[in-house]
């Protein structure tokens, strides 16, 4: 089969490699979409450890069940799917608890570390286990159902506290994530959205994806912005998806007395936080890793229209030019968001 191999750091290579072959409760997927995350982006210079060469990245995707292993039985060749980027094992503690983001033995497609190395999606086929699998509704394309890892993510963090309806609600960084979340949160029936960057034209596309307000965080009066946005009440519940202490800060310093900060971007492996005022405003912060079984409501969020996520692709491109297309990501070229693979 041919894919996109990684051999060495930003530097890629479209070649035949040998077509992987499912174990008896696994399916090789024919891929006819598959999104670039920005964990491929910036993964690919070496910078986070995770995606060491040689290696097929890949982990956003969705295509068509080509064979079906021996003990398969829900899953038949033809079938329209698209599946879970972390492999779990569904026995250990964790995932009997539906901490399936959190196993014991989790593993993430596309990642090549210390611990593992886990070839993607950035091919022709790929194998996974038939247990991370979801049906596509028939109103899904193929390139939508590609977004739904992210779109997932979003989800699973839009969920990790209690949004009440017309709660004002801040999201710090609208990238993939930051927009998807806030699709999510109009979906839910957030009231004041307020949506925080420092790249005026993604903040122009927030508008459009559900925020009521848009606020320059190179600003500096943003955070009297945020005030008046909300009335002086300041937010309910306030979203991070950079991960950089400005951002958790600005988090922390708009959120009400009692309010919450979910923490979804982690850029930094570690930041410096007011912890004071944590602590005597009675604030809560909250983690949020990857997705723990949302896939299907995400689906249902697509094919019925709530959340569109064509708006958030950049390009379609053929495989072979990914390398190219990935590096002009990392490079920031201009109006370049989210890309799309077809093999």
């Amino acid at each position: 089969m041919k894919a996109l191999v990684m051999r060495e750091y930003r530097t890629f290579e479209y070649c035949d490699v040998p077509t992987p072959v499912p174990g008896k409760d696994q399916v090789l997927v024919r891929v006819k979409a598959c999104a670039v995350c920005g964990s491929d982006v910036h993964g690919s210079d070496g910078s986070t450890g995770r995606r060491q060469p040689p290696v097929i990245m890949g982990h956003e995707a969705a295509g068509i069940i080509e064979k079906v292993g021996s003990d398969v039985t829900a899953w038949k060749p033809g079938d329209r799917v698209t599946f879970d980027s972390t492999i779990y094992c569904g026995q250990c503690e964790r995932c009997q608890k539906g901490l399936v983001n959190l196993c014991a033995h989790r593993r993430v497609l596309g990642v090549s570390c210390d611990e593992y190395r886990q070839d993607g999606a950035f091919a022709e086929f790929v194998v996974v286990p038939q247990h991370i699998l979801y049906q596509l509704p028939d109103k899904v394309s193929f390139t939508q159902a590609a977004m739904v890892e992210p779109l997932a993510i979003a989800m699973h963090a839009a969920t990790r506290v209690l949004v009440r309806q017309g709660a004002a609600v801040l999201v710090v960084g609208v990238g993939t994530i930051g927009m998807l979340t806030l699709q999510v949160l109009r979906s839910m029936g957030a009231g004041t959205l307020i949506a925080v960057d420092v790249d005026q034209a993604k903040l122009e596309e927030a508008r459009v994806n559900g925020a009521t307000h848009v606020l320059n965080s190179n600003d500096p009066d943003v955070r009297t912005h945020i005030l008046n946005a909300t009335e002086q009440q300041e937010v309910d519940v306030a979203f991070d998806a950079v991960g950089i202490g400005d951002t958790v800060n600005l988090c922390i310093d708009s959120v009400a007395l009692n309010g919450a900060v979910v923490l979804v971007g982690n850029l930094k492996p570690a930041i410096s936080f007011p912890l004071q005022k944590v602590v005597t405003r009675q604030l809560s912060l909250f983690g949020s890793c990857a997705s723990a079984g949302e896939y299907a409501a995400c689906l249902d969020l697509i094919a019925s229209g709530q959340v569109d996520t064509d708006r958030m692709i950049s390009k379609n491109v053929p495989l072979k030019e990914g390398g190219e297309w990935i590096n002009r990501v990392y490079e920031g070229q201009p109006g370049l968001n989210k890309i799309v693979l077809i093999p």
